[in-house]
């Protein structure tokens, strides 16, 4: 054997070594970036309250296939959990629309008709008023009871037009009381809105909702 030969095998081997070592480290830096992703994503579907070490658990068991459960079973147990925890979040913005409507409607300002609609006339019109087969040509800035800006036509800075009937039933009826070259701000309960189903993932469900409307144009 050569002089050299013993250093080559030494200087192969502890190659070996470190490549295998940074395998490894490689994989556990992997490993730990899928569980910050899955731990976000998890609770951007509402699974805030998770057991770390359970779900470490049944992550390990199932990737041995010794799972408690079978992933039928697992499947089932989880859209329990969705659907209790949707019922839940539901009531309690129902609560708080209602609310928010009850107190809403205390003000001088704002008027309330039969189905439980609030308007507060910001401008009022001399122009024509829809039915609710005609088409109009308005501009829009929608919001939750906390402020949040779900669509807005007068952020996007171009009016938009739709037939009457085929809009939430508080537009259909509010849009009625304007005329042209009005604008109000309607206060719409949740049964008038997008219901019990909401318009995810913009408007929850039982979610009241705050447009102000100016109206432009009946066609």
């Amino acid at each position: 054997m050569k002089p050299w030969g013993g250093t080559l095998v030494l200087l192969l081997f502890t190659t070996a070594v470190l490549t295998a070592q940074n395998q490894s480290s490689y994989m556990d830096t992997t490993s730990y970036s899928l569980g910050i992703v899955l731990s976000q994503n998890l609770k951007s579907q509402g699974f805030d309250s998770i057991d770390a070490s359970s779900l470490a658990k049944g992550f390990e068991d199932g990737l041995s296939g010794s799972g408690k459960v079978s992933p039928e079973q697992a499947n089932q147990y989880i859209q329990q959990y969705l659907q209790k925890a949707a019922a839940a979040a539901g009531a309690e913005a129902r609560q708080e629309g209602e609310a928010f409507l009850a107190h809403n409607a205390k003000r001088p300002e704002v008027k309330v008709t039969e189905s439980g609609l609030q308007y507060e006339v910001l401008q009022e019109g001399s122009g024509a008023s829809p039915s609710a087969t005609e088409t109009v040509k308005v501009h829009y800035h929608g919001t939750l009871i906390d402020g949040s800006v779900f669509d807005s036509s007068v952020e996007r800075g171009q009016t938009i037009e739709f037939p009457l009937n085929r809009v939430i039933r508080g537009w259909t009826e509010g849009l009625q009381l304007m005329k042209e070259g009005a604008k109000y701000r309607f206060f719409i309960p949740y049964d008038l809105a997008y219901g019990e189903q909401g318009s995810p993932p913009a408007i929850p469900p039982y979610a009241a909702l705050i447009f102000d409307v100016e109206l432009f144009e009946v066609k």
